[in-house]
Parts: C-alpha cells; sequence; structure tokens
C-alpha cells in the first residue's frame, strides 16, 4: 500500500450496470469473477485512473454475510482475519491497483441493529472493516482506500456520540494511515468529524447534484486536520436527472431510450464537468485530492451509457489539468 503521486487522481465510487440480461445470481464463481473483471476492463478503458473494484453485490450483505457466518468469528461480529476477503480482489489481474471500499462500521450497524447503541458492537464491525482493509492491502491490489458511510448525516437512526463514531472509523481506518483512505459520504454534515479520524485522509462529498456541500466543508479545517477532500463533478441520481428532464420537456424519456442517453450525456457534457471541478479547485486549491462521479452507477440503464459517464468525466479531468498545467 502506497500513496498515489501528488496532485488529483480520478477514481469511481463503484456500483455498475450488469450486462442486459445478466443476473448475479446463479452465476458459478467463476462466471461471477468474470463478470467482475469484464466491468473493471469498462471502467479503465473509460479513463478512470484508480477505478474501484465493481460492486455489483449488495453492499451491506457482500459484508455481513461473511461477518455473521458463526463459524468465520473470532466473536459475534468480528470477522477471522483469514476469512476477511473481497471476492472481487481475485478478479484484479497481478500489478493492477485498484480502489478498494468497504461498507463502514456505521452503516453494517444501522442495518443490523437500527437507532439502538450498542457501543461494544459498533467497535466490533469496526474491527471487521479493519480486518478486510488488512487483507485487502496484504493482496498488493489497494492504491485507495474507501470506508463508505453514505447514511452519516443522513439517518437519524444513528444515536452513537462523536466520540464513539470517532473511535469507531479509528479503527476501522487503522490499516490505512499513511495511504490515501477516503469517506464515502452523501452529506457534509460529519465531514469535519470524519477528517479529524487519523486515518482518513479524504472526505468524499457528492457535490455534482449537490453544489452548495462544498459551501459547509471549511478549507481551514482541512489544513488543521491534515486531510483533503474529494468533489464529485459528475451526477449520478439519474432518477432525479430524468425527472427533471421529463417535466421540461413533458414527456416520458423513459419511453425513448435513445432520447433518454442524449439528454443525459448533453446535461452531463465534459464540459459541465469540467466547470464544476473548476470551481471545486478554485475553493480548495491543493487540498482538492480525487475527483470523479457522485457516486455509483448501478441503477443506469446500461453499462454503454454508464461508461460514456465515466468517459466525460476522464475527459473534464484531462482538460483542467491541461489547463493547469498538472499532465
Amino acid at each position: 500500500m502506497s500513496r498515489l503521486a501528488e496532485g488529483i487522481f480520478y477514481d469511481d465510487i463503484g456500483s455498475f450496470p450488469l450486462p442486459g440480461g445478466v443476473k448475479t445470481a446463479g452465476l458459478s464463481r467463476e462466471g461471477y469473477l468474470d463478470l467482475v473483471g469484464s466491468v473493471l476492463a469498462i471502467k479503465r478503458r473509460a479513463g478512470v485512473e484508480c477505478p474501484t473494484y465493481p460492486q455489483l453485490r449488495d453492499m451491506i450483505r457482500m459484508f455481513m454475510d461473511e461477518i455473521e457466518n458463526p463459524d468465520q468469528a473470532d466473536s459475534p461480529y468480528l470477522i477471522k482475519t483469514e476469512h476477511a476477503r473481497i471476492r472481487e480482489l481475485e478478479a484484479v489481474s497481478p500489478g493492477e491497483n485498484v480502489r478498494v471500499c468497504v461498507t463502514g462500521p456505521l452503516e453494517l450497524y444501522l442495518s443490523a441493529f437500527g437507532a439502538t447503541a450498542y457501543s461494544d458492537i459498533l467497535c466490533s464491525l469496526a474491527e471487521s472493516v479493519a480486518r478486510f482493509l488488512e487483507k485487502a492491502g496484504d493482496m498488493g491490489k489497494m492504491s485507495v482506500a474507501s470506508i463508505d458511510e453514505p447514511s452519516l448525516g443522513m439517518n437519524s437512526n444513528i444515536v452513537f456520540s462523536e466520540e464513539e463514531i470517532i473511535e469507531a472509523l479509528e479503527i476501522a481506518s487503522r490499516p490505512c494511515r499513511g495511504m490515501d483512505c477516503e469517506v464515502h459520504l452523501h452529506s457534509p454534515l460529519y465531514a469535519e468529524i470524519c477528517a479529524r479520524v487519523s486515518g482518513i485522509s479524504i472526505v468524499g462529498i457528492e457535490s455534482a447534484s449537490h453544489p452548495d456541500y462544498l459551501e459547509l466543508v471549511d478549507k481551514k479545517m482541512l489544513e488543521e486536520t491534515d486531510s483533503f477532500i474529494r468533489a464529485g463533478i459528475a451526477r449520478t441520481d439519474i432518477l432525479s436527472m430524468s425527472a427533471q428532464l421529463n417535466e421540461r420537456l413533458g414527456i416520458n424519456l423513459w419511453q425513448d431510450m435513445p432520447r433518454l442517453e442524449r439528454e443525459i450525456m448533453e446535461m452531463e457534457s465534459p464540459a459541465v464537468m469540467k466547470k464544476r471541478l473548476v470551481k471545486a479547485y478554485g475553493r480548495f486549491g491543493e487540498k482538492l485530492r480525487a475527483t470523479g462521479p457522485d457516486c455509483g452507477l448501478g441503477s443506469w440503464p446500461s453499462q454503454d451509457l454508464a461508461a460514456r459517464l465515466l468517459e466525460n468525466c476522464a475527459s473534464a479531468v484531462r482538460e483542467f489539468r491541461s489547463e493547469k498545467g498538472m499532465d
């Protein structure tokens, strides 16, 4: 594990559409890994510099099914290190590196316990997350780590104190100290709390669909905590995007897929994305460490459309770097 070269790198969040007519249920292990490998290749061809291993499974169950298996546990909700394997990394070729995302301890806790406060279980889940990240690091395929906590700042069922949240994230991110480690948020409300975690170096903000979120993150806070920001420059909320288009155009674009694709690509063009990137850089300067789509693309109607969005994002990043002399 090592830090990427200095500057702004382009990564994605993870999920991606399946090929038409394909379902993961019923696939053999080899068939599933072939599918993961093919999606990873699509991301690389689209220009993603640090692609996330494709998340084609449920972000909760892919970890909780392993954690809750009593035959694989040291104690309740604490997985044995030797079983903390992320299957998808087997599809990553030797010599290649990816962004490794693990669902965070608070997100896992909420899925099982909701609005309760069993801090010992939260810490066990956090240690399990750390073991998944540690095992991934041992495989030599991880250039960037990410702890996914989309409910932080969004879900009122989180009843832990700030100190308990920080402790859990400290435990979870322990294997990532000294490397690029993101926390993926859907709200900026916990940005400062996450920035105070020693193992987290990059706070990810969904700023393409919510430009005002950038205003809620203080550059001085990033400087004081020696942390950075990841700014989303490509919208991924396609249902909201299409609803806006339908209302403006007075039609149902889902009944005309070619036109839907044209409208979405015009809405999320390289020029639009570059403008967002310029704005983020203007606010954060050298504290802007990573960029890419806001969130995953699993809800998009086709692999082709999702790949075109990633290509547009790559074009925006290339043009921005060229103009800034960052090549």
